[in-house]
């Protein structure tokens, strides 16, 4: 896209007002709006903080926007840089984006402060108050950009009324003083609608239009009239026709009114050509005398012709039209572009590029090394070779004589199979192919196929003929069968699951002496004298009933020791100086009272100081416990799950349009 054609795309600049009303709405609607006193106060900073760096952000991207969009001058083509100069004043221009991004970065700077400020407030009030001074400033200093808000925007709408003007493109420039015929001109060899007056200034602007000649794209620009007199005194209007013609690599077409219907004589018009001629420099110059049909260059006193030669003679090229009946008009076009053509080709080869392209390129042309002739060698098989004749009865038959043969394109298909190198001729239209999905089809033929398949069926007549399949047995179990069969697979499946995942310790890993146990305790601030007592006495028992049963001769199993021990776990009375000892008097001992003595004592043992050396260490466990529940005591929620709404007013039940009946609910 050109930057004519990127001046258009500007988007619309709103006025200060407008640009304060769309900054703060969408700062009001796209950040949160419930905040209460009693949340906490790092939440509370973060509320207002994010209020000013997002109406901050806005600021920064709407100014950005305006920034970017509208063209530095510096960067344009000269032409367009000199136009916008004439028509918006290039200091004028440049004040107004510097103001604009002046405020931009007191805003950023405003914004920076302020949040400082915000993060060391001790309350919900301070921090709003905070807020509100930050957007405050902000507002305050937008609204002193009203000016150059105001002026961006007109040179905005200006700019989208300009014509496209592709300053690189082929170009006509027609120029010359005012009411000549020059729009004229332009409607007729263009689709452009140019306004025709009969009086002077007409154009007050530049005008595109654009031909097609020799299948390339032209354009061709109408300029406003200029006068004879200053550069210095010369109007807007002027300038731009200055401009064009200073900066755009164009033909220019110098209009003259020989009839002096225009309302300048002859010699004024020569001036004027005399006066812009250093414009005209490096370009094709055309002096069109318009209006023929009323004054023709051979009808001109001796005086003018005098004038109309010492312009031809600074090189310009004399064409003569008449807009009124069109005699001419289309002369003009093909010379002008012509000419522009010619002109452009010979700068091409004047250029620096050319010369790189002509250095790269060597013909190379081979130099006799004796005076032998050495004539091109045809060999003779090349030189007996007929010419092939459609009528040579001889000729060899091509494809396509048989295609019309036999009905033409459309009727006969070529046999494409004819050609085919096989071992026998026959094989050539077989259905089966020889190659299929990239495979020998021959591989997967067993030759001895039919031989196999007969042996197979013998074997099956003499199976029937001997009653194999006479059988009286069942094949198939009964119901009741399959059902036991899965269960059993089922419980087998089950049983090897539970094997799977059980956990599997080696016999010695729950094993521990009653010195380590006791080290343990100690270090871990409990006294283990009560257990090594009762580990004592134990063993004493144990010993005491191994001497019996050896006495006795009798063996004890498993069972017997497992149920001694459960007997010994208990803290009962009993008696281990060597009386005599059965089974019944052992449990009836401890039985009864005993038992009910131990499960006291294990029941008055408290569980909140389980695994605690001292109340110092319980104390500081629940301080720990209330120091992890109070975020969430602080955000009045009963437990992790509570997912209740505390705030006053929820926005999904009060805010939105109500329609009749109920207030309180959407």
């Amino acid at each position: 896209m050109s930057a004519a054609k990127g001046l258009k795309a500007i988007a619309p600049v709103p006025t200060a007002s407008d640009f304060l009303d769309i900054v703060l709405s969408k700062t009001q609607r796209k950040t949160p709006t419930v905040i209460h006193k009693n949340f906490k106060i790092s939440r509370i900073r973060n509320f207002y903080m994010r209020k000013v760096k997002f109406t901050q952000d806005s600021f920064d991207e709407k100014l950005g926007a305006i920034l970017t969009e509208f063209p530095m001058l510096d960067d344009l083509h000269p032409f367009l840089s000199s136009l916008l100069n004439v028509l918006y004043d290039k200091n004028h221009y440049k004040l107004a984006l510097g103001q604009l991004r002046t405020a931009r970065h007191l805003i950023d700077q405003v914004a920076k402060d302020y949040v400082r400020l915000i993060k060391f407030g001790d309350s919900m009030y301070r921090c709003k108050q905070l807020k509100r001074a930050a957007l405050g400033r902000m507002a305050t200093i937008m609204k002193r950009q009203k000016d150059p808000l105001a002026y961006l925007e007109q040179v905005r709408q200006h700019i989208s009324r300009l014509p496209a003007i592709d300053p690189t493109t082929r170009t006509l420039l027609v120029c010359g003083y005012p009411n000549v015929g020059k729009s004229s001109f332009v409607n007729k060899v263009t689709r452009a609608d140019v306004d025709v007056q009969p009086y002077a200034f007409t154009t007050k602007s530049l005008f595109v239009g654009h031909l097609d000649y020799k299948y390339l794209r032209w354009q061709v620009v109408d300029t406003p009239g200029i006068l004879d007199h200053p550069l210095e005194e010369m109007n807007t209007i002027e300038m731009q026709s200055i401009t064009a013609l200073a900066h755009l690599r164009a033909a220019v077409l110098y209009f003259m009114d020989l009839s002096g219907q225009c309302g300048y004589t002859v010699e004024a018009q020569c001036k004027l050509f005399h006066s812009i001629k250093p414009l005209f420099a490096g370009k094709p110059v055309l002096v069109v005398c318009n209006k023929s049909d009323i004054v023709k260059p051979d009808d001109l006193g001796d005086e003018d012709k005098a004038l109309l030669q010492s312009v031809l003679a600074e090189g310009a090229q004399l064409v003569i039209a008449s807009c009124y009946n069109e005699e001419g008009v289309m002369d003009v076009k093909n010379t002008a572009c012509d000419a522009l053509l010619a002109h452009r080709v010979e700068n091409k080869l004047k250029g620096s590029k050319v010369n790189a392209i002509a250095n790269r390129i060597h013909v190379a042309v081979p130099k006799p090394r004796d005076d032998v002739v050495r004539a091109p060698f045809i060999p003779d098989t090349v030189l007996s070779r007929k010419k092939f004749d459609k009528d040579d009865p001889e000729r060899p038959k091509l494809e396509r004589d048989i295609q019309e043969e036999n009905g033409g394109a459309g009727v006969h298909s070529i046999d494409t199979k004819k050609n085919y190198f096989l071992g026998n001729d026959e094989w050539k239209y077989d259905v089966i192919p020889e190659i299929m999905d990239g495979k020998n089809v021959a591989d997967f033929i067993d030759p001895d196929i039919m031989e196999r398949l007969e042996a197979l069926e013998r074997e099956e007549e003499k199976l029937e003929a001997d009653g194999f399949y006479d059988s009286d047995e069942e094949i198939v179990d009964s119901e009741d069968e399959r059902h036991a069969e899965a269960e059993t697979a089922r419980k087998l499946a089950l049983a090897k699951k539970h094997a799977k995942n059980r956990t599997n310790l080696p016999r010695t890993a729950g094993m521990r002496t009653i010195s380590e146990m006791a080290e343990s305790l100690t270090a871990a601030g409990l006294d283990p004298s009560r257990l090594q007592e009762r580990a004592a006495m134990l063993a004493k028992a144990r010993g005491a009933k191994r001497k019996r049963e050896g006495a006795e001769g009798m063996d004890v199993d498993a069972e017997d020791m497992s149920g001694d021990e459960d007997t010994y776990g208990d803290d009962a009375g009993m008696e281990v100086d060597g009386e005599e000892d059965t089974p019944r008097k052992r449990a009836k001992a401890n039985s009864g009272a005993a038992l009910a003595t131990t499960r006291a004592a294990r029941i008055r043992t408290n569980r909140l100081r389980a695994g605690m050396a001292d109340e110092v260490q319980a104390s500081k466990a629940v301080r720990l416990r209330n120091l992890g529940q109070r975020m969430r005591n602080m955000h009045a929620k009963a437990g992790e799950s509570d997912r209740a709404i505390r705030v006053k007013m929820p926005k999904h039940l009060y805010s939105g349009k109500r329609k009749g009946g109920k207030t309180d609910r959407r």
